[in-house]
């Protein structure tokens, strides 16, 4: 996002609302519980059924994915090594393939003296599979964040088994020390480690096929994709395809299907219009945007990536993009076959949407950011 927005995401509104363009409609997940700041939505794929909710200083709460729910459990509560504010703070969660077996989750979060993004690993208690053990921290990877805006924040398993991670070109406005296209900085850039492998002292390690591995020019060999300004989420389809929501700087938002070793064009680039320069810019080698809408009424100012729609509450979004902005709150689909493009406004709302997620059963939730930080999903009005 502009993601000093992100200081105020969190809303109540009315348990059922509609778009009048369409007949799917949005309801409260789980109207007895709301959120402080949530930012990130999971589930540990281990057939509890549970759903996790990441809130932004530094706590994680897990829940039984229940209409009438009514407690949520502090699974996690890191606030005393998060610093938060922002952009900053507690922002990914990713449960490991084989959690259910070796209870491994990793982290992405902000913490200070200095300034940096620390992506971590936890385990579950040995004796209480309803906690974390706060002890169990293994960190695999720090980088300094020159700025306190585009943190980036998400990390994600890949269908590889690896681990994605999203992060932002460190800020500040316009990527003055031009991260985005460096290949010696990880920084405006997706990167893919191996955590079930350690290699040269690192608590990770290279897979074998990284585009970038071996190379002698001293490029940062976690990079699988750059020229990136600020991706705030990104998900695999069915397909195993990497869709990535990258937020503009000044006029546009776009959605990119990543590819190993790509170049995504910021800054070089803003969505499909050059920036630095501003005119005439060389665009050799660089992938476009699928999709770009502008800074304007009709469109948005900070685009919040979500996930191709598998489930079953709302037949009529099947295998479609779900996406949203952040700041006028619109939802769209999104369809991107053969190369056409068909982009259709799904619902108008009040919410600031921070963040997308999916259950066991692929349903689709989404968070709001302002107010009572509540949790929605998609049905169909009969």
């Amino acid at each position: 996002m502009k993601k000093y927005i992100l200081i105020l995401f969190a809303l109540f509104i009315s348990c059922t609302t509609q778009n009048k363009k369409s007949n799917n409609v949005y309801v409260e997940a789980f109207p007895n519980l709301s959120f402080e700041f949530p930012v990130d939505i999971q589930y540990p794929k281990d057939g509890s059924y549970r759903i996790f909710v990441l809130s932004q200083p530094g706590v994680i709460y897990a829940f039984d994915n229940n209409l009438d729910t009514k407690d949520k459990k502090i699974f996690l509560d890191i606030r005393g090594k998060v610093l938060y504010g922002g952009e900053m703070g507690l922002l990914g969660l990713a449960f490991h393939p084989n959690y259910k077996e070796n209870g491994f989750f990793y982290l992405d979060y902000t913490t200070d003296n200095p300034r940096r993004t620390v992506i971590s690993r936890f385990q579950v208690s040995k004796t209480d599979p309803a906690v974390a053990n706060p002890l169990s921290e293994e960190i695999l990877l720090e980088v300094r964040q020159p700025y306190e805006n585009h943190n980036g924040g998400q990390i994600s398993f890949g269908p590889d088994g690896y681990l994605y991670i999203s992060l932002g070109d460190g800020g500040d406005a316009g990527d003055p020390h031009n991260a985005g296209q460096d290949l010696n900085n990880l920084l405006g850039k997706l990167l893919r480690i191996d955590v079930d492998n350690k290699s040269d002292g690192k608590n990770y390690s290279i897979p074998e096929d990284s585009p970038f591995k071996g190379n002698s020019r001293g490029y940062k060999e976690e990079i699988f994709a750059y020229g990136l300004r600020n991706v705030w989420r990104f998900s695999f389809d069915k397909d195993k395809k990497l869709w990535a929501a990258d937020v503009g700087q000044n006029k546009w938002e776009e959605i990119n299907l990543i590819e190993k070793g790509k170049n995504y064009g910021w800054r070089i680039m803003e969505a499909k219009h050059c920036y630095k320069p501003e005119t005439n810019c060389d665009t050799a080698g660089l992938v476009l945007p699928v999709w770009e809408y502008g800074h304007n009424d009709m469109g948005g100012f900070s685009i919040t990536g979500g996930f191709v729609y598998n489930g079953k509450s709302a037949p009529g979004l099947l295998n479609k993009y779900i996406y949203a902005d952040y700041v006028s709150g619109r939802i769209w689909q999104l369809e991107f076959v053969n190369k056409l493009v068909s982009n259709k406004l799904l619902i108008d709302s009040d919410l600031m949407i921070a963040t997308f997620g999916v259950d066991e059963s692929n349903e689709v939730y989404f968070a709001d950011y302002k107010n009572d930080g509540k949790l929605y999903k998609f049905v169909v009005q009969e």
